[in-house]
């Protein structure tokens, strides 16, 4: 050993970022190896680079004693003796024994296991560099396609970007440098695994405190991101300053500070929004681009009820129910948005049914509640008269063998005609009751009735002829 191994340490600490120290240490590690294997010794041993000149020194450490019976570790008084008068009897005399050489098989052990070393220090100064950027954005090359996996190229470290982390609709090119976000950093026997996201909402966060000073500065707090990733991001912001405006700041001059930003998430929609501290202000904000008319908030249940004209009823719910659903994530409050024509149409409708179930049920509950408010028996007694309705339900049906329902295809032939005769008397005395002229009675078409309206007809000719 001399300086020139020291001088390619400092080269592998300047290239490779590696401590010197460390290198020394792992050095001096694999040397008590090669020298335990090379000289069969099982004794303490130490082994020493001077950080100056580069020489190497081996000491192993024996023990004082009255009686030796393992030389290899133990020294008697009159041995102690020659390298100083002042030890006694269980001091530990540190002596001197490094060989001549070491060997070329020396030689070799130390190479493996310094090569080892380095790479272990290189793992861990990956590791513990990725370890400290998670929830933060990295710049990588886009390397190679590993089936599903996208293989990104950090420099120093290979980053994996899984499916479930990939933006719908995104393409993705070998050699495309692209910005991702690291979420989580495992340490391994080899290479540390690195996972990065192009969906989470961190990255949005990040890429505006990238681009908006007064984020990275804390004059503008980001309170809450809600994102589906390709499409459409919606951003709750406040400012701590109250001449300071939070979506200004965001947006830039002409947008061009969101347009950046767009442009990075391949023209993902971001709605920058003016968080509050009222609720009813927090979330009529929270469905832009929609106008919002009424807020009305159950604090008990977390629902809010929210009214927006017709023409802003489709822009409030977005499409597929987008908006509305980022707006509830946004808020955490649960929103049920209706125009003012369902409103006015609801509010008919109870003063007409009070007993109806409110708005306030599910869909499927106030289905229920309707069939069952609905008596099919009180509807015809509303309308039909009761005489009438009595005899309709003294009317016997016979039984389906069957099913055990009464059939109207096998009622009663009687019951059937009395319901006729019924039918034609109450017919006859439908005429007007104020009349005092009796009804015009029609004759029903028969063999008789043709008769005589032939000998009518006959009796009306003779009369012209006569006159």
């Amino acid at each position: 050993m001399s300086a020139e191994l020291l001088h390619a340490l400092e080269q592998l600490e300047k290239e490779r970022g590696i401590n010197k120290d460390i290198l020394v240490d792992a050095i001096e590690q694999a040397l008590i190896s090669a020298y335990k294997r090379n000289f069969g010794s099982a004794q303490n041993v130490e082994v020493v680079i001077d950080r100056t000149t580069g020489d190497v020194r081996v000491f192993t450490h024996k023990t004082i004693v009255g009686e030796v019976t393992d030389p290899a570790n133990e020294m008697s008084i009159d041995q102690a003796k020659r390298f100083g008068a002042d030890f006694e009897i269980g001091d530990i005399v540190e002596v001197e024994v490094t060989p001549r050489k070491f060997g070329r098989i020396a030689a070799q052990t130390a190479k493996q296991v310094v090569m080892q070393r380095i790479r272990e220090a290189e793992r861990g100064i990956i590791f513990d560099e990725f370890s400290n950027k998670e929830e933060d954005i990295v710049n990588g090359i886009i390397g190679r396609f590993d089936r599903r996996n996208i293989i990104i190229d950090l420099g120093r470290a290979e980053a994996i970007l899984p499916p479930g982390e990939q933006t719908p609709g995104e393409k993705y090119n070998v050699h495309d440098r692209i910005k991702v976000y690291v979420i989580n950093v495992k340490k391994t026997n080899k290479n540390p695994q690195i996972y990065v996201s192009r969906t989470h909402p961190g990255l949005v966060k990040r890429l505006l405190e990238l681009e908006v000073p007064e984020i990275a500065d804390g004059t503008v707090e980001i309170k809450n991101i809600a994102r589906e990733a390709g499409s459409r991001t919606k951003i709750a912001i406040h400012s701590r300053n109250e001449d300071v405006d939070p979506v200004g700041a965001c947006v830039g001059q002409k947008g061009s500070r969101i347009r950046a930003i767009v442009d990075e998430l391949k023209g993902e929609m971001i709605d920058v929004i003016k968080w509050s501290s009222n609720p009813e202000e927090y979330i009529a904000s929270s469905l832009s681009p929609a106008k919002v008319v009424q807020v009305d908030l159950d604090e008990e249940a977390k629902v809010a009820r929210v009214i927006v004209p017709d023409f802003q009823l489709s822009l409030a719910i977005g499409k597929e129910g987008q908006n509305a659903r980022l707006a509830a994530k946004l808020t955490g409050w649960k929103i049920d948005i209706k125009s003012e024509s369902q409103l006015r149409s609801q509010i008919e409708y109870e003063l007409f049914h009070p007993d109806a179930a409110s708005d306030d049920e599910e869909d499927t509950e106030s289905y229920d509640v309707l069939e069952e408010a609905y008596d099919p028996e009180e509807d015809m007694e509303s309308y039909a008269d009761p005489e009438d309705l009595d005899e309709v339900r003294e009317l016997e049906f016979p039984a389906d063998e069957e099913t055990g329902e009464e059939t109207l295809d096998e009622a009663d032939d009687d019951n059937i005609e009395a319901v006729d005769h019924e039918d034609e008397d109450q017919g006859s005395e439908d005429d007007d009751p104020d009349s005092d002229e009796p009804a015009e009675h029609i004759p029903e078409e028969g063999p008789e009735n043709e008769e005589s309206s032939e000998d009518g007809d006959e009796e009306s000719a003779d009369d012209e002829e006569n006159q």
